[in-house]
């Protein structure tokens, strides 16, 4: 074995052939989202028929759907399709009292074109699915794969308008009939787009979108990777013997300045490599 101190050793082994998703094209993107409608609950329509204002709390993204099309006439270029599923929490004001909090539904498409290069065999895997076809894994041809990388939206801003005043520029309309079932699941009662009145939110979004295909390619080996540490559990017999090694937790006590920040977004720029 060869010393797993030594970051940069002098001899490494023979290389060996694996098979890893390289990243082909990718893009990065920061957008100011207006005017999305917010789809609510049956019982949250019925608090904000009664509202006298609104406001956003957060975001949160449920999911993204993506499906990668080639782009006609442009060999090696794919279009990205990528639908955007957000969880909106709002509080809703009906009087002078505590606001109320609820809970809907907004999405955002976009379009994103990217090079993924050209592959044109066929690949089979020996992943399976008992008693069913996945639709996904067959393919009549070896298309690139996507991947989206995205945090929770900030939250902006959200306006109240009545159901029958047309929003200007207003995105995300849709068929909450053809909602997936995935995404249904994760409220508590059936979302409606009926309402007398209804809510408009703005978001801003960072994502990173990749494209990617499966290649081989031959590597130097170092060694094995053997885990060091020892797995630390529990037991029901002495369970303060666990929490004697856990570490004080000084942050939580007391927040890092501004300067602590400020000197993390400068070590993100320093690239370190061995000689």
């Amino acid at each position: 074995m060869s010393d797993k101190n030594n970051c940069c050793p002098n001899e490494v082994s023979n290389g060996v052939c694996v098979q890893t998703d390289k990243i082909y094209d990718s893009c990065r993107d920061k957008e100011c989202i207006e005017n999305m409608r917010v789809y609510l609950t049956e019982a949250g329509q019925q608090i904000l028929d009664r509202a006298i204002n609104v406001k956003l709390r957060k975001a949160e993204i449920i999911w993204v759907y993506s499906d990668v099309e080639p782009v006609p006439f442009n060999n090696g270029y794919f279009t990205i399709d990528l639908k955007f599923f957000f969880k909106v929490t709002l509080d809703v004001f009906c009087g002078v009292g505590q606001p109320t909090c609820i809970e809907g539904l907004a999405t955002y498409d976009k379009k994103v074109i990217l090079f993924g290069s050209e592959g044109n065999a066929k690949v089979f895997s020996s992943r399976f699915k008992p008693d069913e076809v996945d639709t996904q894994l067959w393919q009549k041809t070896n298309l690139p794969k996507a991947q989206i990388e995205t945090v929770d939206p900030i939250a902006l801003a959200a306006k109240l308008v009545d159901g029958n005043e047309c929003c200007d520029c207003c995105c995300g309309e849709m068929d909450v009939n053809s909602l997936p079932e995935s995404v249904c699941r994760v409220f508590d009662d059936l979302i409606v787009d009926c309402g007398s009145k209804r809510v408009y939110i703005t978001l801003g979004l960072f994502t990173i979108t990749r494209i990617m295909r499966k290649v081989q390619l031959i590597i130097p080996v170092i060694d094995f990777c053997i885990p060091d540490n020892e797995c630390i559990a529990s037991t029901d017999n002495n369970p303060c013997e666990l929490f004697e090694k856990l570490r004080f937790p000084v942050d939580e006590f007391f927040p890092p300045e501004r300067g602590h920040f400020d000197n993390l977004d400068a070590a993100d720029k320093i690239k370190c490599c061995c000689d």
